[in-house]
């Protein structure tokens, strides 16, 4: 048998290098194409001439295969979550965001304030016997196609008791001032004289004096109207942070509670609002 010249000779030769390479670890494949780059970019491997670069590209290579990863991860919850994996996957990979109950209470009150102001204006636009200018605050003017509140268009004065005088700044639009006026709930006639608009305040009958306190009753279940829908908003809302496990039963029920006593002062406010109002119609 033939050997080896170079064994032969005792010199042993070392063997032949292996023509394929043991393959090099590789960063998961990422399933969206989207995030490829960023495992490109911070990949180990990039050659960097500055060695204290190394830590933070070990970093954020690996930030890069958690992202690469996280869209199969979540896939793999829903397929195991059932009827909820929405919910639990957003829990998973989204921060908890702090809710404080008492915030639902304080902005339904303020909400409510706003309410029994609204009411309380209303009110003031009816008329009891007396001038007041307040009575045309209601009084909407089309002032070139658009509609404007008489009070930007005019001061309104109350020289007497009995009798309310209307200055229009547009001495162009006067008579469309006097129209909004008549077309109004007000239930005044006014006289224009081409520079000023005069209003005299009649005596309320009786039968006036009855339908306004029936106005005034009407606006004051507007009110009241409003009041309980945002009670409803805001205890659907401690509903919904307690199904969804941000509050407890306890803080749900006692907030629930603190909405309701809320509600019912504002309700008993606007009832004395109205009650004054209808007062103030009726005496004679």
């Amino acid at each position: 048998s033939m050997q080896n010249p170079a064994a032969a000779a005792g010199g042993g030769a070392p063997p032949a290098p292996c023509p394929h390479p043991p393959p090099q670890p590789q960063p998961p494949p990422h399933p969206h194409p989207r995030y490829r780059h960023l495992q490109q970019s911070f990949s180990p491997s990039s050659s960097s001439s500055s060695s204290s670069m190394a830590p933070m590209r070990k970093s954020m290579a690996a930030m890069a295969v958690v992202l690469a990863m996280a869209p199969a991860a979540v896939q793999g919850w829903r397929a195991g979550l059932g009827a909820r994996p929405r919910a639990m996957a957003t829990r998973l990979f989204m921060a908890e965001v702090d809710v404080d109950p008492a915030e639902v209470v304080m902005e339904a009150e303020e909400r409510m304030e706003k309410s029994l102001e609204s009411v309380k204006n209303s009110l003031m636009t009816i008329r009891t016997g007396r001038a007041s200018a307040s009575l045309l605050d209601r009084v909407m003017v089309e002032y070139y196609g658009a509609p404007t509140p008489l009070k930007q268009l005019a001061n309104v004065g109350v020289p007497s008791a009995t009798q309310l005088t209307v200055d229009v700044y547009d001495k162009g639009c006067i008579a469309d001032v006097e129209k909004a006026i008549m077309e109004s709930d007000v239930g005044l006639t006014p006289m224009n004289d081409g520079t000023i608009i005069r209003l005299n305040i009649p005596p309320l009958t009786e039968e006036r004096r009855k339908d306004l306190a029936k106005q005034t009753k009407g606006l004051g279940e507007d009110g009241k109207v409003a009041i309980r829908n945002i009670r409803r908003d805001a205890v659907d809302q401690l509903k919904k942070y307690e199904k969804n496990g941000d509050i407890s039963k306890d803080d749900s029920t006692g907030n629930q509670g603190d909405v309701q006593d809320v509600t019912d002062k504002f309700v008993k406010l606007i009832d004395e609002a109205v009650s004054k109002k209808e007062k103030e119609i009726l005496t004679l």
